[in-house]
C-alpha cells in the first residue's frame, strides 16, 4: 500500500503507539483528531447510558480501523470510549496524513476510499441486523464477521455488543449447541 519511498515523504505524520490492557485511546469529551489502525491486539468502542449501561458499537482487532468520525471529521468532543481490551500497538494516523498519503500513493487513495465505503457497509448491516434480526442471528453474523474474538472477549461483552443480556447469549449458544453440536 505504501512503499518505503512513499513512507519517506510523508516525515512525522504518523507514530506507534502501545497502550496496555484497560488504557482508554479516547474519552467521552475529548476531541479524536485520529485514526488508530490496529497493528497488534484489541479494543473497543462503546458508550455508558444514564443508567450505567455499557452499549458496545464495535470491537477492532488486528488490521482493523478505529475513531470517532464525528470528532476526527467535524470537530465535536466524542461520546465514545475507545479502550485496549488486551496490550495493543497503533498506528496514529490524522486527517493530514491521509491527505499526503493519497497524494503521495494512488494505492493508498484506493485503500482509504474502500476502507471507508467498507466501515460504512458494515455499519449499515450492523444496525439493520440490531433492527431485524433475531439474537440468534445476530450471534451468528458476530463470530462470522470476527472469527476468533469469542475467545479473547468476555461473554458480557459480546452480550453488549448484540443488544441482550449475559443470560440471553448463554441461552443462544445453548440453542446453538443443541442444534448443531459441531460448534461446541
Amino acid at each position: 500500500m505504501l512503499t518505503e519511498d512513499d513512507l519517506k515523504q510523508l516525515p512525522d505524520c504518523f507514530k506507534t503507539k502501545t497502550y496496555l490492557k484497560g488504557e482508554f485511546l479516547v474519552r467521552p469529551g475529548d476531541r479524536c483528531k485520529n485514526i488508530f489502525f490496529i497493528e497488534k491486539g484489541l479494543v473497543r468502542q462503546f458508550t455508558i447510558d444514564s443508567n450505567d449501561k455499557e452499549h458496545i458499537i464495535h470491537f477492532s482487532p488486528e488490521n482493523f480501523l478505529v475513531s470517532d468520525r464525528s470528532s476526527a471529521y467535524f470537530n465535536q468532543p466524542t461520546e465514545f470510549f475507545i479502550e485496549a481490551l488486551e496490550d495493543t500497538v497503533v498506528y496514529i494516523m490524522d486527517e493530514n496524513f491521509i491527505n499526503k498519503a493519497s497524494d503521495v500513493s494512488k494505492l493508498f487513495r484506493e485503500f482509504n476510499h474502500r476502507a471507508l465505503h467498507n466501515n460504512i457497509r458494515v455499519m449499515q448491516k450492523r444496525i439493520n441486523h440490531l433492527l431485524t434480526a433475531t439474537a440468534e442471528e445476530r450471534y451468528l453474523e458476530f463470530v462470522k464477521t470476527y472469527p476468533s474474538l469469542y475467545q479473547r472477549v468476555p461473554q458480557w461483552m459480546i452480550a453488549s455488543y448484540l443488544g441482550v443480556t449475559p443470560e440471553g447469549l448463554s441461552r443462544v449458544r445453548k440453542e446453538l449447541t443443541r442444534k448443531h453440536p459441531k460448534l461446541r
